[in-house]
């Protein structure tokens, strides 16, 4: 039946777009796509008709779901028969209002994956956001997931644009294998689309909002953006991409950053959540491996916490690390112990980041061990005080959001707020 589905749907997604020749920006990398595809689609919407990706639809069944603008069927044989009836209406008579951009987000998971996305929806310009450690268990090596993630720009014609992240290596080392015009960002000083790391600052008042202040340099200007809801240097790279898309579309620096102003960083990757006691809350609970986990700890570091505040660091297992399950845990141990004044784990594999973080000096005092999310948030509920700064983060099979909703002010809004709050989530143990 899955098969059927795909098929199915992959082939009205080639047909709509070879009727309606729709321009494609597409989204790769192992963390920071779902963000960079939203910064994006902040950017281009401020001047063109575009679409993009919803949620996660970034698979075999999500990236021609996304074209079509269909919802998923669930896990009811009911839905997906209505799903396919209109992807054929729309395969044979064409879809109403087509946009003219479509901002896709090409995921990764077994090898083969970019390639079959980008024979469904091939790109003109390519964002590669950066390589890491995630889905170890299906890939085998982080090169072999960089040889993978370069799919999607080496498949890039010649009047493409391949945007790539100037700080990541295995990233920028993807230049050499594309024939589209490259566009860089970042912090390096030779990147394109630039922010001025001495100008970036942090502007976080509690029961208020939270975001970044920053200077952009690009083509010899430079212009102040501010970006509410961003939080730390891992969450600026979907807005410097974006940025460089923009420029790519003829848009200039005042107007992206104007656009800017306007993003918001998707549920649970690094967002602001106004928590009990009238504190602050880093909801980073999409997913989480070691790069993430320890650029998120970075955040909640320089986050400017009250005096007499804490800084908590709640962290559920990584998933899906395969061979590198104990080094990274340990790594993210050994990172907390510098980072947090309070550290809180969840699930059987943060048993390597006890370790590491009490080898780094923590003592009992500082750090807590539970078996799930549920358990862990009532603790940090307990704990938390006036003014302190807490860190969500886990994989997605941990629902660290059940962290986040347990400790949040006003937990009504989780709908809207939090990752994952769809019934057959909700109804999952």
């Amino acid at each position: 039946m899955r098969k059927f589905i795909e098929s199915s749907l992959a082939n009205a997604a080639r047909a709509v777009i070879a009727k309606e020749k729709p321009e494609i920006i597409g989204v790769t990398g192992s963390v920071g796509k779902s963000s960079a595809k939203e910064a994006v689609s902040a950017v281009l919407g401020k001047r063109f008709r575009i679409r993009h990706s919803p949620k996660n639809f970034n698979t075999e069944i999500g990236l021609p779901l996304s074209v079509l603008n269909l919802p998923t069927g669930g896990k009811s044989t009911l839905a997906w028969v209505g799903v396919l009836w209109n992807a054929w209406k729309i395969k044979a008579f064409g879809a109403k209002d087509f946009p003219k951009m479509l901002v896709l987000e090409y995921g990764l998971t077994h090898p083969g994956d970019i390639a079959y996305l980008c024979d469904i929806a091939s790109p003109l310009i390519g964002v590669e956001t950066s390589v890491g450690e995630s889905h170890l268990e299906f890939m085998g090596t982080v090169e072999e997931i960089a040889k993978e993630k370069r799919v999607l720009v080496e498949r890039l014609p010649k009047n493409g644009f391949a945007v790539l992240n100037r700080d990541d290596e295995r990233v920028w080392a993807m230049r050499n294998k594309t024939k589209a015009t490259v566009m860089s960002y970042g912090f390096h000083e030779e990147a394109g689309v630039r922010a001025l790391p001495e100008s970036l600052a942090y502007m976080c008042a509690i029961d208020h909002e939270c975001g970044m202040r920053f200077k952009m340099s690009a083509a010899g200007a430079t212009v102040p953006v501010f970006v509410p809801n961003v939080l730390g240097k891992h969450g600026m790279y979907a807005v410097l991409a974006a940025a460089a898309v923009g420029l790519v579309k003829g848009m200039n620096l005042i107007e992206i950053a104007d656009a800017l102003s306007l993003y918001r960083a998707p549920s649970g990757r690094l967002r602001y959540v106004p928590g009990i006691k009238h504190t602050v809350i880093i909801d980073d609970t999409y997913n989480s491996a070691p790069k993430s986990a320890l650029a998120a700890l970075e955040v909640l570091r320089d986050l400017p916490v009250p005096e007499g505040a804490k800084r908590i660091a709640v962290l559920g297992d990584m998933l899906e690390l395969g061979s590198a399950t104990a080094e990274g845990h340990a790594a993210v141990g050994k990172k907390a112990a510098e980072c947090a004044d309070l550290i809180v784990l969840a699930g059987e594999r943060m048993h390597e980041a006890e370790i590491a973080a009490k080898q780094a000096g923590v003592g009992d005092e500082r750090i807590f061990h539970f078996g799930s999310a549920d358990e862990a948030g009532r603790f940090v509920q307990e704990k938390m005080k006036m003014g302190d700064f807490v860190l969500v983060k886990g994989s997605q099979g941990m629902r660290m959001e059940r962290v986040v909703k347990e400790i949040m002010a006003e937990p009504l809004d989780a709908p809207t707020l939090l990752v994952r709050q769809d019934r057959e989530w909700l109804d999952a143990p």
